[in-house]
């Protein structure tokens, strides 16, 4: 690997980032000793999967301890069933796909970017880009309940589809101090990336809308490159007490004002989202979890007042 897409290379020009070299070596396709190590044990990934017609949608697995693993350098299987794209894993069928694997109670975190295809009731997925992430913004949190076989909830609750937030999921969201959010763009691959930051730092202004902050990162901006190139995206937000997910489809688009970014405390730009679909699945996620700290690099964060 070693360079960036047309839309990350502008992304980076805009922000005057001096470190694409340093980005570009983190990048490789194989899936290092240690990685390997670290997906064996691993009990969370939130995954990027891209249908037919080029929509990104963000979903999850999760499992005990194993179901992750990596039988050869560039192959890592999931021996799990993600709750909302499953279908789209017909036997023959091949699947553009973006994982980031996360171990909130010691904040690792890596991504693995390829191509992904059933193998029995198994995920096989061919890797293309495996890196590793600073533990920036993750929020520690530790298992509550594991996912045994006579402990773990029936499966997942059918899904809610709308095309608005309700008032309950807006409080998730105004609540939450993580999501993931599914990019992709067309010859360059998927991507699933982790968003943190203190309770807040997501507002939901209506029923149709989000925006937040974008924080400083490591400059390689593969989500914003992405968003350049196809503003649709997907957003994941758990619940991690009950289990229930909240999956968004819309169009994602970066303002640039750098007034705009000094009203919000550490914002280097502020992105905005327009929902097209809502999706809310019960049990979506069999784990639940324990929160523990907030990371301490989090800005602080100055909710907006309620308007009457």
């Amino acid at each position: 690997m070693g360079t960036f897409h047309p839309g990350e290379d502008a992304v980076q020009s805009h922000a005057g980032s001096t470190r694409r070299s340093i980005g570009s070596a983190q990048v490789g396709e194989l899936i290092p000793p240690v990685a390997r190590e670290f997906l064996h044990t691993a009990r969370f990934a939130a995954l990027a999967v891209v249908d037919d017609h080029g929509q990104v949608h963000a979903d999850l697995v999760t499992g005990p301890a194993g179901f992750l693993n990596a039988p050869s350098p560039r192959t890592v299987e999931i021996d799990a069933t993600p709750p909302l794209t499953a279908s789209l894993f017909t036997p023959g069928t091949e699947r553009t796909i973006g994982m980031i694997v996360l171990e909130p109670w010691t904040r690792r975190r890596m991504r693995v970017n390829g191509s992904a295809t059933r193998a029995g009731t198994r995920l096989a997925v061919h890797t293309d880009q495996v890196y590793s992430n600073c533990p920036k913004y993750i929020q520690t949190r530790t298992i509550a309940i594991n996912p045994e076989p006579d402990a773990a909830p029936s499966g997942p609750g059918a899904a809610r589809r709308a095309r608005r937030l309700t008032e309950n999921q807006r409080e998730l969201i105004r609540d939450a101090d993580t999501f993931f959010i599914a990019t992709r763009a067309s010859g360059h691959g998927a991507d699933a990336s982790h968003r943190g930051g203190n309770p807040g730092f997501v507002s939901s202004p209506d029923a149709t809308s989000l925006s937040w902050p974008d924080y400083v990162g490591n400059s390689m901006y593969m989500t914003l490159g992405n968003l350049l190139l196809e503003p649709r995206c997907s957003l994941l937000f758990p619940d991690w007490s009950s289990g229930r997910t909240l999956q968004l489809t819309g169009w994602a688009t970066v303002d640039w004002d750098p007034d705009r970014a000094a009203r919000t405390p550490g914002a280097q730009r502020m992105v905005d989202f327009d929902i097209d679909r809502v999706t809310e699945i019960p049990d979506g996620m069999p784990l639940r979890w324990r929160f523990g700290e907030h990371h301490r690099l989090n800005p602080p964060v100055r909710r907006a007042t309620a308007v009457p």
